[in-house]
């Protein structure tokens, strides 16, 4: 999995159309989903899919 900085991934999915509420854009320019993930899977977390976050549970991608 390549890894691209939030910020990256963020423009990419406004360009994309796949992120078009300014609330939703706005909230994800402030706030990265690393802060929600294990240390070990922290350096992924601007890769666009789901991510474990233990007990068999993931994150969903940023896209979803």
């Amino acid at each position: 999995m390549e890894k691209e900085n939030w910020v990256e991934l963020v423009e990419r999915l406004v360009r994309e159309g796949i992120l078009r509420s300014p609330n939703v854009i706005k909230a994800m320019r402030v706030v990265s989903r690393k802060a929600f993930l294990p240390q070990n899977v922290r350096s992924y977390a601007a890769v666009d899919s789901p991510l474990p976050i233990g007990w068999g549970q993931t994150v969903s991608a940023p896209h979803d």
